[in-house]
């Protein structure tokens, strides 16, 4: 038999059977992989809690030939704060379902897991703002994956003009004042705006979560996140809208 030995988080599960979960594993060697855990849902079961959604784990896996089989995992950190707080898991769970649907199965995703594990980890360690946190691992993640938008000043003509700067979503960049007549439906951006978005793409990640915004600002990463998203990958995610009624 051949074992693969890794850590990975649970980022979406399914029942199946009478008492057994088909889950999607974030890892470290593999990559997104699909793993078969049987009796998981059985409460004396040896996986019981290593399998749960959102719970990073050590696991050891038997790879048989359309996917793996978990043959044993010990929890390593079982965000359970993440469970206990209606927003932090709304936001927790709209991260999930972006990095499952858009990683691909055994795509390298060292960066990615990292992200993550930061991101959830704020999320739940702290009383800090549940949907900055959500804002800075959505743009940092597209990054990740190539979808950066240019911000290094004006994707048209290349002006560095700070004052008034726009986000065209059809250029994928900065506009300035100037060239922002090309495109209608830019999103005007505050400094402060513009300032945290160049922030979140291009500074280390020990010091990605170290700074805060106004609710103002908030507001505009927001409505620029949602809006590139769903340009790039056709779909319009609506985990967070249920917040809305709360």
């Amino acid at each position: 038999m051949s074992y693969v030995k890794t850590d990975g988080i649970i980022i979406k599960e399914v029942n199946t059977g009478e008492a057994d979960r088909i889950v999607t594993i974030l890892t470290k060697n593999r990559g997104k992989i699909s793993a078969f855990a049987k009796n998981s849902r059985r409460p004396r079961s040896n996986l019981v809690a290593g399998t749960q959604i959102m719970c990073y784990s050590n696991f050891v896996l038997f790879k048989g030939r359309d996917m793996y089989t978990i043959s044993s995992c010990d929890v390593l950190e079982p965000f359970y704060g993440l469970r206990c707080d209606v927003f932090k898991l709304t936001y927790s769970a709209h991260i999930l379902e972006l990095v499952n649907d858009i990683i691909q199965e055994e795509q390298p995703a060292v960066k990615t897991l990292q992200l993550l594990l930061n991101t959830l980890h704020f999320i739940d360690k702290t009383d800090r703002s549940s949907e900055l946190f959500t804002r800075i691992f959505e743009l940092r993640f597209l990054s990740i994956l190539g979808y950066a938008p240019y911000v290094g000043g004006c994707i048209n003509c290349g002006s560095l003009e700070t004052d008034k700067m726009s986000f065209s979503f059809k250029k994928c960049g900065f506009l300035c004042n100037s060239c922002t007549i090309e495109d209608i439906n830019a999103q005007a951006l505050s400094i402060g705006a513009a300032k945290a978005i160049y922030y979140i793409i291009h500074c280390n990640i020990k010091d990605l979560f170290s700074f805060e915004v106004s609710d103002s600002v908030l507001e505009e990463l927001s409505r620029v996140t949602k809006r590139f998203i769903k340009d790039r990958f056709d779909k319009d995610y609506k985990k967070l809208d249920f917040l809305k009624s709360l």
